[in-house]
């Protein structure tokens, strides 16, 4: 007697991911299939919103570009298609020019911000920051705030360790942004 088997679920592109209805889960589309993510934290939530706070203020005093949060999606790969939700992101008006809001996907950001939850496995972050870089992301910034440290990630070097007693700067993307590590955490 042979095994009766399902057929393989349909792979959704990105375009159609991003028009489904929403059901109120948190999910991102890897490799055409959607997984669902868990519900973030109080804190999780606190360093995100510095980091859009902090950027934000930057960006717009130096009229640089825009910068989005809460899980904006960012198509990391085609066929199939991934779209990763970036907790922070930042596109420079080289990327995203001024005017009217593009509908859609935007094009690849130049900054993406992370934030690791405590049930997130490093191999999966780690995994997320090597998409963001192959998609043309220059810099990718991993907030570890177990630890009060932010790692940043980019091609032009391995990593860089910012710790609590230490400034984050930016100089690839912006030469003179310098804020405090302790006040992403605090």
């Amino acid at each position: 007697m042979s095994a009766v088997t399902s057929p393989p679920p349909k792979l959704l592109t990105a375009e159609e991911y991003l028009a489904l209805p929403d059901d109120g889960r948190i999910t991102e589309l890897v490799k055409g299939v959607i997984v669902e993510m868990p519900s973030p934290s109080s804190t999780h939530g606190y360093v995100l919103t510095k980091f859009s706070l902090h950027l934000s203020l930057y960006v717009l005093q130096h009229d640089l570009g825009r910068v989005v949060s809460g899980d904006a999606g960012v198509v990391t790969e085609r066929g199939p298609d991934t779209t990763r939700g970036p907790d922070v992101a930042y596109h420079s008006y080289e990327r995203v020019p001024r005017g009217p809001l593009p509908d859609g996907y935007w094009p690849t950001p130049e900054l993406v911000v992370e934030v690791r939850s405590p049930s997130e496995r490093t191999s999966r972050v780690m995994a997320k920051v090597g998409e963001y870089l192959a998609a043309g992301v220059r810099v990718v910034l991993v907030a570890w705030p177990e630890q009060t440290t932010i790692m940043a990630y980019s091609e032009e070097f391995f990593n860089r360790s910012f710790g609590v007693g230490e400034d984050l700067v930016l100089p690839e993307l912006f030469p003179d942004f310098r804020v405090p590590v302790r006040t992403f955490f605090e």
